[in-house]
């Protein structure tokens, strides 16, 4: 199945894009332009909690494909987003504990994919990526999935801190990956559960490393200190399905 995501101009098709119900992931706007049908977008743009980016005219002049972008350039997702609601409905729909892999800034499409991929394998209930710093729901994305974006819901928050709070109150705790964390094989990963996982570079942010129960760490015997996003996922993943079996 082919999957796109497209690029949208012009401030009225713009507008009746996100008045239709379209998924847009991002929303970019010319630095400094306050009239009346840009400030209607944003506030469109808000209400659907879009990601807004300012630039100057020179930046969206180079993004431009028609030339006509009257301040404004739209890209759509190319799957929709679901709500992290329908996570925890699916796993009682199942009589299952939940199971949900949170993402905290991973920008690389084809790791998203991978995770994607790896959470459906796994039987997680859904994923969940942050509106800023990260990859959204793009066609290489839904293309490295190889097929379980169909089949996987990924719900796009504001918070994610607030977002494990949240789940917490409905009986889930949370395990970062932290390579300074207890060895995996230590750490009691049974019961209704949260994985996350960080970017490359940074690993899980502080704040989001705060909110979580446990840090679990992958035992490794290379001298380079870390594992590519998805295969740490991936790992780990599998860890939480050995001990819930």
């Amino acid at each position: 199945m082919g999957y796109s995501e497209s690029q949208i101009e012009g401030r009225n098709v713009i507008l009746e894009a996100f008045r239709s119900g379209k998924t847009i992931d991002k929303l970019y706007v010319l630095d400094g332009c306050q009239d009346g049908p840009v400030s209607t977008i944003k506030r469109e743009a808000k209400k659907q909690d879009t990601l807004i980016k300012y630039v100057t005219k020179q930046r969206l002049d180079q993004m431009s494909e028609t030339g006509m972008h009257q301040g404004v350039i739209a890209i759509t997702a190319a799957f929709e987003y679901a709500e992290v609601d329908e996570m925890l409905e699916l796993a009682r729909s199942k009589n299952e504990k939940p199971f949900i892999f949170i993402l905290d800034g991973i920008e690389d499409p084809h790791n998203l994919g991978a995770i994607i991929r790896t959470a459906h394998q796994a039987g997680a209930h859904g994923v969940i990526i942050p509106k800023n710093r990260a990859v959204g729901l793009t066609a290489t994305v839904a293309r490295t999935s190889a097929g379980a974006l169909e089949h996987t819901l990924v719900a796009k928050v504001t918070n994610i801190g607030t977002t494990i709070e949240e789940l917490k109150k409905e009986g889930m705790w949370f395990v970062c990956a932290d390579m300074d964390g207890d060895i995996m094989y230590n750490v009691d990963l049974k019961g209704s559960i949260g994985l996350v996982i960080g970017s490359e570079g940074e690993g899980v942010s502080r704040l989001v490393k705060e909110k979580c129960d446990f840090k679990a760490s992958i035992p490794m015997k290379g001298k380079i200190d870390s594992l590519n996003a998805s295969v740490a996922a991936g790992i780990l993943a599998y860890e939480i399905v050995r001990q819930n079996m």
